[in-house]
């Protein structure tokens, strides 16, 4: 499991004091401070300005020390993740453009990456100051102030790794170096362009080679030397070959200089990290994940079956994941409201069965997708997918089997199997939850359950679960509770795969948690009385036999 990474608030006043002192003539009421949040995790500052997001190291902004520090928790997220959610605000919802003193500020940030970081937001006296005064004239004064926070921030509001902010005021940008970062932007989106031209070609490079290989099998043959005068050794036809020239010379409508062009040592750098990535996962416990579900035919039916049932708004969310599924788009393409959406039809008691389980297969598909984590951070807030799946047992079979699968896939990828057993509670219909006691719930409703579907995905969802080595206390009480279920399930006579997965997994819960074994011993049956069904279960079997007596 990942190291925990302290996260700290860093709580300025804006005013030095002077609120204090004069709130109370001001406005006939004590007011302590104007507050400016930031928040240090990963050993950075990170607060938001009318500039965007910035990042520096802690307590070297224009403010100096802050006045207080106040500890919010402990986070497991992984910082590759933090950055990749932070560079999605900071080209979303956060850009410098969205700022606003009173309704969307540094307090505003801060309370998101909290709740993100630890499902815990920023203490109640910063976000409830009130707004009256700041629209006193004492208050518009220190506008100019506030927005300086963000002055030596990156003009587009992009998230900065560095700060112009080191003790002293802002630092004038030279015009030399204003032309060289207007250089390094036009050269960084020209090598976007390129690899998005890149991309193109190799997609129609694979397309002619399938219907090659298609034509070549259905001849019977793997083609006659007479083609190759219509096509390169790539498999271009000769039509295509000026554009991926261009993409490649320089000598195109985009005129990118070959100088500009990435290095090979940066491409030889990033195939050596995608053939580390194919090799990791090669070299993991496999997840058992289910792949026949047909994006095309499920997005289909569930157009067909909202037609002239959705707002604006909620066709746009259609379309977006209709890109994300069928056109190759990133998790990007996921807009802000898709999730609304999704809540809505979740919630319509108006809509079919059927709406709910076409949506949730699509979202199935779009599970095995390594960015699919980016959708599910932005359901930190209201947590659409985790309380409908704490509801589980109130859905119709349909839909329960289309919300395990979708929850199973999503084992496929590691940094979205992670956020199933994220520990942050909320309170849901009065009662206190989180990912990680949504995801057992339902995996153990799914391997009790008397439908032949869901136990099979439910015993899929139950290896999955213990194959994640987690080693934490909240994970402990997760084994025994699924190890009872397991127990449960091992006298419904289960076919020989079910009883591999199952068993495989209560191998790993009585590795785990010291507890199994003796629910076990006490309750039963003893795993030796389910022997003969294979050898492969055998083994497991006495595995297991070495913890319980």
């Amino acid at each position: 499991m990942n190291e925990s990474s302290e996260v700290v608030l860093y709580i300025y006043d804006l005013t030095q004091g002077m609120a204090a002192m004069m709130s109370q003539m001001l406005l006939g009421r004590q007011i302590e401070g104007i507050w400016h949040t930031a928040v240090v995790v990963y050993g950075r500052e990170h607060f938001f300005g009318s500039q965007g997001i910035t990042s520096c190291a802690p307590g070297t902004t224009v403010l100096g020390q802050p006045l207080r520090k106040e500890v919010i928790g402990q986070t497991f997220i992984p910082q590759s993740v933090f950055t990749d959610y932070v560079r999605g605000l900071a080209e979303s919802t956060f850009r410098g453009s969205k700022y606003s003193l009173l309704k969307h500020n540094c307090n505003t940030f801060s309370e998101d990456l909290c709740q993100f970081l630890c499902g815990v937001g920023i203490p109640k006296y910063i976000l409830d100051l009130p707004q009256e005064f700041l629209s006193t004239p004492l208050g518009q004064t220190l506008g100019p102030l506030i927005e300086s926070l963000g002055a030596g921030g990156d003009p587009t509001g992009n998230f900065q790794y560095e700060s112009d902010f080191l003790g002293g005021g802002p630092r004038a940008v030279s015009p030399e170096l204003e032309q060289l970062n207007s250089q390094i932007e036009a050269a960084r989106q020209q090598s976007q362009e390129l690899n998005e031209r890149r991309s193109k070609i190799k997609d129609k490079i694979d397309k002619k080679n399938r219907k090659k290989e298609k034509k070549a099998k259905k001849d019977g043959t793997r083609g006659s030397p007479g083609d190759s005068s219509d096509q390169n050794s790539t498999g271009m036809s000769e039509g295509e070959q000026p554009e991926a020239l261009n993409g490649v010379n320089g000598d195109g409508a985009n005129g990118i200089p070959p100088e500009m062009l990435p290095s090979e040592k940066v491409l030889k750098e990033e195939e050596a990290e995608r053939l580390a990535e194919e090799e990791r996962k090669k070299n993991r416990e496999q997840p058992i994940i289910f792949k026949e579900v047909d994006p095309k035919l499920e997005l289909e039916c569930l157009v067909n079956l909202v037609d002239g049932k959705l707002s604006e708004e909620e066709q746009v969310a259609v379309d977006e994941l209709h890109q994300y599924l069928l056109l190759g788009e990133g998790a990007w393409a996921l807009g802000d409201g898709f999730l609304v959406f999704v809540g809505r039809m979740f919630r319509d008691g108006s809509l079919s069965t059927e709406v709910r389980v076409h949506l949730l297969r699509a979202l199935a598909n779009a599970a095995l997708k390594d960015d699919i984590i980016l959708l599910l951070h932005q359901d930190r807030r209201e947590h659409v997918l985790m309380n409908f799946a704490q509801d589980i047992d109130k859905h119709p079979p349909e839909e329960q089997q289309a919300l395990a699968l979708f929850m199973c896939n999503l084992f496929e990828n590691d940094n979205a199997s992670e956020w199933l057993l994220y520990i942050s509670e909320w309170s849901y219909l009065n009662q206190t939850t989180s990912n990680i006691r949504a995801s057992t719930k339902v995996a153990v409703h799914c391997l009790l359950a008397a439908c032949p579907r869901l136990k099979d995905i439910g015993t899929a969802l139950v290896h999955n679960l213990a194959c994640k080595e987690v080693k934490t206390v909240v994970f402990d009480d997760v084994a025994v509770e699924i190890s009872m279920a397991l127990l449960q399930f091992f006298n419904s006579d289960p076919t020989e795969e079910h009883l591999y997965r199952t068993m495989k997994a209560l191998a790993k819960f009585v590795m785990v948690s010291p507890d199994v074994p003796q629910f076990i011993q006490m309750i039963g049956p003893h795993p030796k009385t389910l022997r003969g069904k294979s050898e492969r279960v055998n083994e497991l079997i006495d595995q297991i036999s070495k913890k319980v007596r």
